[in-house]
This record gives C-alpha cells, sequence and structure tokens, in this order.
C-alpha cells in the first residue's frame, strides 16, 4: 500500500519588498505554530543588516537585534527559521551598493560594471560577499539550512570572464559550477543548501554536476493536473521533479498565497487550486516539503495571504477538508474567528470573478493616456455593479477584507471613468460625464481611506504605501484634467488589439519615428497574465491597447509608427487604427502575427533592449 504524504510544511514572508511591523510578525508566529507549520523562510534582500557587508541594508531593514528576537521568537514556538540570500539573480540590493558595483555580470562599451543587473558568478570577490552574506545569516539559520536563491538568473553569461568559461565548458557546467563553489561554501559554515529549481528548467544538463544533498525548491503559481509549466516554453510541461527525484534530491513544492504585481487582492480560487495541485504532486512523486510562498505582498492587506496559508493548514489540519471554498471559509475562522468566515470567503471568492489583472489594464497606475477610447463601456459598468453590491455586502466583514473590497471598488470605478472621460472634448462636456466624475471623486475618497488602513494594519503608519502613492497620482492626473490639461493625451491616438494565444513572456509596443530618422518608444504593455486560466499553451486573452501620438505636421498625413516585439513567444497584433476625432485609418490587413514560437529548451534570450520583430503601419492615404 501507498504510505501517506507527511510533508514538512513552511511558510515565507516577503520582507524584501516591505517590511512588516516586527510586533505583528511576533504576532502571527504563535498562530502559524498552531495551524502546524513548521518551518519560516525569509526572503530579505536588503531588508536586514549585515555587519560584514556594510551600505546592504536600505534605512527601514531590521537590525541585527531584532532579527535575533524574531528568530528567537520562532524557536521558541517550534518554527525553524531558514534565510534566503540571493547569490545570482535578484543581487540588485548587492548591485545598488557603489562598493560592490564592480560584481555586475552586465558590463558597458567600455566594459565598466552597469548599475543595475545580477552578480557574476567568477568575479574575484563574488564568494568573499557571499561568504560574508552567509556568516552574517547563519546564527538565523535554525534549521541548519539556508537558501541562495539562484532564480531567475537570466543575464547569466553576459560578463566577458563568464563567456570565457562558457565557451570552454558550456552553459550548464558554468551555472553547475558556481552552484557547487556555493555548496562547499555552505557546508564549510556547517549549512546545508538549498535553492530555487527554474534554471534547472532551462540548463537540465547542470543536474548531473550537482552534488545530492543540495535541496531543490521547484515553484510554479497556478493550479496544474499533472506537472508544473514552463511560462517559456509557452507552458510545456515538465517533469523536473520526477527526475530530481530520481537522482536522489530532495524537492519542494512551493506554491504561492498572494497576488501579482498590482493586483489588490489574492485571487483566492487559483490560490487555493495552485496549493492543492502541489499537495496531490508531491503525493505523487514523494516531496520532502511544502512552502507556501509569498510574493510583493506590498499591495495588499498582509492579512488577505495569512488567510491562505491559514487555509492551506486544512490539508493537515483536517484532511477531508479539500474543496476549496470550505478550506478558504476554515481559513478566514483561523485568522478572524468563525463569527464572519463563511460571508468572509463568499465575498473574497466573488472578488475572484473580476481580477485587477494584466499590464494593460495596470499602466493607468502610471498614466492615463493610454486608455482606448474605442473599448466598450459595457464591462466596465458590470465591473461596477458587481464591487458596489460586494461593497454592502463586506459591511461587517473583517477591515483587512472590507478596505481591500473598497479598494477594489475604487479601481472598478476608475477604470469606468476613464474610458468614459477618455471620450469625452473635455470635464464639462455633457452631464453624463460630469456625473461620472462625481461618482468617481466619492470612490476615490473611499479607495484613499483604504488604502491607507490596508498599510496602517501591518506597516509603519510613518510611511506611505505604494498603493497610496498611486491614488495620489490619481488625484493629481483628475485635477489637472479637470483644469482641461491633456492628461488623456492628443487627437491622435494608436488603438490595436494584441491576442495572446501563445503566452510565454512578451511585450508588444508602439514607437514613433523621428526627424532624425531614429525610432522612439511610445508606448509598450507585457503580455502576461498571472491567472491559471492564461496558465496553458493556447491563451484566451485578446486585450485592448492604445497608444498616444503626437503629429506636429500635416494632420493629412499620419505620422509613421511601427509595432515591436520584445521577449519571448509570438503575438497577434489585430484591429490596428489611428484616430483623430471621428477621423479613422485602419491598416489592410486586418492583423499580423509578431515573433517566433517560444524555445522548447535552453536559456531564453530575455534582452528587454533587443527587437524580436516589427509592423510598419503604412497608412491608406484615405479613409
Amino acid at each position: 500500500m501507498p504510505q501517506p504524504h507527511h510533508p514538512v510544511r513552511a511558510f515565507q514572508w516577503d520582507l524584501g519588498r516591505q517590511v512588516e511591523r516586527l510586533d505583528w510578525l511576533l504576532a502571527q508566529l504563535p498562530r502559524y505554530a498552531d495551524w502546524g507549520y513548521q518551518e519560516l523562510y525569509l526572503h530579505l534582500e536588503d531588508a536586514v543588516e549585515f555587519p560584514r557587508v556594510p551600505g546592504v541594508a536600505r534605512r527601514d531593514a531590521y537590525s541585527y537585534r531584532q532579527m535575533e528576537r524574531l528568530v528567537k521568537t520562532a524557536s521558541r514556538h517550534g518554527i525553524g527559521v531558514v534565510p534566503i540570500v540571493n547569490l545570482l539573480g535578484h543581487t540588485q540590493y548587492l548591485i545598488k551598493v557603489p562598493a560592490l558595483r564592480e560584481l555586475n555580470e552586465l558590463t558597458g562599451p567600455e566594459g565598466s560594471p552597469l548599475p543595475s543587473g545580477q552578480i557574476c558568478p567568477l568575479h574575484p570577490r563574488a564568494l568573499e560577499i557571499a561568504e560574508k552574506l552567509l556568516r552574517d545569516m547563519q546564527p538565523f539559520c535554525t534549521t541548519g539550512k539556508v537558501h541562495v536563491g539562484l532564480d531567475e538568473s537570466f543575464h547569466l553569461g553576459r560578463h566577458p570572464l563568464s563567456r570565457e568559461e562558457i565557451a570552454r565548458i558550456g552553459l550548464g557546467a558554468h551555472f553547475a559550477g558556481h552552484v557547487n563553489r556555493l555548496r562547499d561554501l555552505t557546508r564549510k559554515l556547517g549549512l546545508r543548501m538549498g535553492m530555487w529549481g527554474d534554471m534547472l528548467y532551462f540548463l537540465p544538463e547542470a543536474i548531473e554536476l550537482l552534488p545530492p544533498d543540495l535541496i531543490i525548491y521547484e515553484w510554479y503559481y497556478y493550479g496544474f493536473r499533472r506537472r508544473p509549466r514552463v511560462e517559456l516554453f509557452n507552458f510545456a510541461e515538465n517533469d523536473l521533479g520526477e527526475r530530481l527525484r530520481a537522482r536522489g534530491f530532495e524537492v519542494w513544492g512551493c506554491p504561492m498565497n498572494g497576488s501579482a504585481r498590482y493586483e489588490p487582492l489574492p485571487h483566492f480560487t487559483d490560490r487555493l487550486d495552485n496549493i492543492l495541485s502541489w499537495w496531490r504532486h508531491g503525493a505523487r512523486i514523494g516531496t520532502t516539503g511544502l512552502l507556501v510562498t509569498s510574493w510583493e505582498p506590498f499591495r495588499l492587506a498582509m492579512e488577505m495571504t495569512t488567510v491562505v496559508d491559514a487555509a492551506a493548514a486544512s490539508l493537515w489540519l483536517e484532511p477531508a477538508v479539500t474543496e476549496p471554498r470550505e478550506m478558504l471559509t476554515r481559513g478566514f475562522a483561523r485568522v478572524f474567528g468563525k463569527t464572519s468566515a463563511r460571508k468572509s470567503a463568499q465575498v473574497a471568492l466573488a472578488c475572484d470573478r473580476h481580477p485587477f489583472s494584466g499590464y494593460p489594464r495596470w499602466q493607468a497606475n502610471e498614466r492615463w493616456d493610454t486608455v482606448s477610447r474605442r473599448e466598450s463601456l459595457a464591462p466596465y459598468r458590470q465591473e461596477v455593479r458587481h464591487f458596489s453590491k460586494l461593497l454592502r455586502d463586506s459591511r461587517r466583514l473583517p477591515a483587512p477584507l472590507r478596505t481591500s473590497v473598497e479598494f477594489r471598488h475604487y479601481l472598478a470605478v476608475r477604470e469606468l471613468f476613464l474610458r468614459q472621460a477618455a471620450r469625452a472634448a473635455g470635464p464639462k462636456t455633457t452631464s453624463a460625464i460630469r456625473i461620472a466624475a462625481r461618482n468617481y471623486v466619492k470612490a476615490l475618497r473611499v479607495g484613499q481611506r483604504a488604502v491607507r488602513a490596508m498599510w496602517h494594519f501591518t506597516r509603519d503608519h510613518r510611511v506611505r504605501g505604494a498603493n497610496e502613492c498611486i491614488l495620489r497620482q490619481d488625484a493629481e492626473r483628475f485635477h489637472a484634467w479637470q483644469r482641461g490639461e491633456p492628461v488623456f493625451g492628443g487627437p491622435w491616438q494608436l488603438c490595436y488589439a494584441v491576442r495572446n494565444f501563445a503566452p510565454a513572456l512578451q511585450q508588444v509596443g508602439v514607437e514613433q519615428q523621428s526627424d532624425d530618422g531614429s525610432w522612439q518608444p511610445v508606448q509598450s504593455c507585457l503580455t502576461i497574465e498571472f491567472q491559471t486560466r492564461a496558465a496553458r499553451p493556447r491563451g484566451p486573452f485578446i486585450r485592448e491597447h492604445a497608444a498616444p501620438i503626437t503629429c506636429p505636421g500635416d494632420p493629412a498625413q499620419p505620422p509613421k509608427l511601427r509595432l515591436v516585439l520584445r521577449g519571448v513567444g509570438q503575438v497577434r497584433v489585430e484591429r490596428v487604427e489611428l484616430r483623430r476625432g471621428r477621423k479613422i485609418w485602419r491598416l489592410s490587413p486586418r492583423s499580423k502575427l509578431l515573433g517566433q514560437s517560444a524555445p522548447t529548451a535552453g536559456l531564453p534570450e530575455l534582452d528587454w533592449t533587443k527587437v524580436q520583430d516589427t509592423w510598419p503601419l503604412n497608412w491608406p492615404a484615405t479613409r
């Protein structure tokens, strides 16, 4: 008979993006212990003091004494700690320090290190700095383990020293050499080393060169039936976990509890599907542990990711409870009490019906002149009605959920208002636009209070959160619009739709030719959606895009424009139109395929300065 699966249960706090108040973190540890969690992973980057490497810690970083207190409290409650010290990808926290910039893998034409990038594994000081960082974190490794990251290291092999070695031994052996040097270093410090597994998707030849005492943490953040998928391979299934287990490696499965980038709430359905997928997959292949990761929670109320962690605990506290709605209900009950748990789960899952996802929508957080003037208002009106009803239903719910819904309602109202205002000639043209503006102002006030509360629940009240900064800029743009300023761009606008039929990691942009013949960027947008329904080889998404165009010359002669594709994979661009008031120029053909099929092996080239494909927009002379 198959043996029951009893993985080590772990959770992660991403403190590298924002610090949480220490008192709040300390108060969570006994709760996580009660929920059956055994290990805490701390993603830190520059959010902690490194005494041996001065200059790395940022102004609001945890002091060494505060970290000691956090780790001792975790130990007192039976939770072991594993610090994550990134030592290849995601090492901008080191490159930013002028004295460490020489470590950069990326150099300029004259050979000097660039101000951003990742460390070069062959730099003469790389191991020296790594040892100092690890020695500083060694007292906090109460499980006897340290995690060194190594994920998403897409700049690998750019430095002259790296290129020389790769020419001799290959990219996989180059990567494995860095891993083995770090492993020897951690063993010298009495620690066992863990690393993320994603680079082994792209460099499988490195696996046979790695020592079997490594711990591999395989992450994938969408639901799946049989195996995790690889985004940059057009979401092809991958059997990395099985291959690693066959070679004797300890493998952990890593789902995620939070949101992606600008989402104000976790997509609770996707998060629980992701956790359940890893739980079942782990039982099939014999993983050692389940690590529920957390990333970039600075736009959320932190308690919402805590609810997901508490819901995941049902898998070992109540093994019979595997239905996502019931798991989420139990999660709310564990965090906020039973009184409102069922209603809270109902409202949270209802938010999933209209996720605020996708870079075309997120662009409005930074600029309003990319709002399409031709896009239908109907789905945005429906979204406002949906969240208006949820607001009424959430008045007696826990404050972190209620304020999250208030913020989400604001975003819905903003999305509708922007499309209404972008079509109008000015702020006082019609009674309808004046009503829309009043509705927006009312929602803005509620949204501003909500984002302040979401931040203050767990974070320093003296610090202004990312969402508060966005809404402050929204208010400034709105007042500029009221004054008649062109916040939605001038009379010219390029509208186009992007069909993301083969998801990978693409970026579609618009460029305009200047008088000297060079092409200048006007607008660009990534296509990645961060949703389970988009994480498959055939994508269902068609997104509207728009770019403001300047035309200082003859209005009868459209400017010279082109669409460009960067990144990895293919998209189809459709229904390209240049608009000036009621005059519309349309292209023939109506659509074009851009790019090349995503690779199926190897390390993809992610160079966002390199254009993969172009579509020159040659307009007809008349409408």
